[in-house]
């Protein structure tokens, strides 16, 4: 009857994912289980405590019972209020700061892993690990860089794992994964008629990459986990689509297809989980991401007159950046765990210069906590909630020689994430 039950469960989960605003740096979703919220997601590669470590680390499978189950979701809401210092945006003379980017998104996840033998395990995973939307109230004076971003990614990431001896264990995985785009801004900003006309890029492509970890027991309370996930570049082909007075009025303004390029980061954790007595764990991460493979993304015309012809580059520049996070688990009682965290996340964005109004992303502090509530033998609900400050975000995005202005000012971001997993073992 279990077994059913999560039959059911999984395609609809997998249904259910959609578009997140970015949580970690760039437009990354850590979000990839409730449970590790209380904790900052330090100790990510080593815990192994329930099925979501086939994301995390695919080698953790085998610290699992012989079936296991975990489904959650995160709740997210960033805010992104834009403070205008000296902005010029030529004809468009529109004065609006875009009120509040940010919007509240949720985030699914599901898991199940199951033992093929004592040593071999096998599982799935879905989750949506990078997101984005910013949306700004129109007018505002940055609209011809952007009124909306908006980026989806659907995961789906088989895994096996493999005891190789009491200590070591290894996993790997493949991820197939559907990435979407929608990218709208006002068409450009040198007349009234242009200023009211809006072109939007909706594109989408399914690409693979694939995961590898390993996980080892130094002791029985230390374990040291590591992991890789690989690039996975897309080619996102779709449709470019202008509205407005001036749709038509030259080759540019013209609806037709399109595509654009972008090399998903590749991603490195190393994690450590320290039980210090029978009360306190202790946890730490360290995770790199290379975002140097976006430097720029390219949006190429497929169609018309212009097919062939780059129509606009965003410019981003990224670099790649460093995570560091430590939590600790206080064991209140056999049923009842509280959980803490703290992390630092750098900004892949390189300078004011490169700072884009569809993503005002700075350094980031998380300050989380949480608990593990133990239902019975075989079930636990994990609870999470973190509060995330994001350094002040100037910008100085200069592209009124392309004829979207000059955008000048300063973001006031923060972040709050609250988030449930149900984890049963069986």
């Amino acid at each position: 009857m279990k077994m059913k039950t999560i039959a059911r469960l999984m395609p609809l989960l997998a249904l259910g994912l959609a578009s997140g605003h970015a949580s970690a740096a760039g437009f990354q979703l850590l979000e990839q289980n409730a449970s590790g919220i209380g904790n900052a997601y330090a100790g990510s590669a080593a815990v192994a405590e329930n099925a979501s470590t086939i994301f995390f680390n695919p080698a953790g499978m085998t610290q699992l019972k012989d079936r296991e189950i975990s489904v959650g979701f995160s709740a997210v809401r960033p805010t992104f209020k834009f403070d205008n210092r000296g902005s010029s945006v030529g004809a468009l003379g529109a004065a609006g700061e875009g009120g509040d980017a940010g919007s509240w998104a949720f985030i699914p996840n599901g898991y199940m892993s199951w033992a093929l033998n004592k040593d071999v395990y096998a599982g799935i995973g879905f989750g949506a690990p990078f997101g984005l939307v910013t949306e700004y109230d129109n007018p505002w004076l940055g609209g011809a860089q952007a009124l909306k971003f908006d980026i989806k990614t659907y995961n789906i990431n088989p895994s096996i794992a493999l005891r190789a001896t009491e200590r070591v264990s290894i996993g790997a995985g493949i991820s197939i994964q559907r990435m979407e785009v929608e990218y709208s801004r006002l068409a450009a900003v040198v007349s009234p008629a242009l200023a009211t006309t809006k072109a939007t890029l909706s594109a989408g492509d399914t690409s693979w990459g694939w995961n590898v970890g390993a996980l080892f027991t130094l002791s029985p309370s230390t374990k040291v986990g590591v992991s890789y996930r690989s690039k996975i570049r897309h080619t996102l082909e779709g449709d470019l689509s202008v509205r407005g007075p001036a749709q038509g009025a030259s080759a540019a303004l013209t609806s037709g297809s399109a595509k654009a390029f972008v090399e998903l980061p590749d991603t490195f954790i190393l994690s450590v989980a320290q039980q210090l007595n029978d009360k306190w764990e202790m946890l730490g991460d360290v995770s790199w991401t290379g975002w140097s493979s976006i430097d720029k993304v390219d949006i190429v015309r497929t169609s018309g007159s212009l097919s062939g012809r780059t129509v606009q580059t965003l410019d981003t520049a990224f670099r790649d950046s460093w995570r560091y996070a430590l939590g600790a688990n206080y064991r209140f009682s056999d049923t009842l765990k509280l959980k803490f965290g703290v992390a630092y996340d750098q900004t892949p964005v390189p300078d004011t210069a490169h700072r884009l109004v569809s993503l005002p992303d700075a350094n980031r502090t998380w300050l989380t906590t949480g608990a593990q509530i133990k239902l019975d033998k075989a079930s636990t609900v994990d609870l999470g909630a973190a509060y995330i400050q994001v350094s002040e975000s100037h910008i100085d995005n200069r592209q009124a020689s392309l004829g979207r202005g000059d955008v000048k000012g300063v973001y006031d971001a923060r972040v709050w994430i609250l988030g449930a997993q149900y984890s049963m073992a069986f």
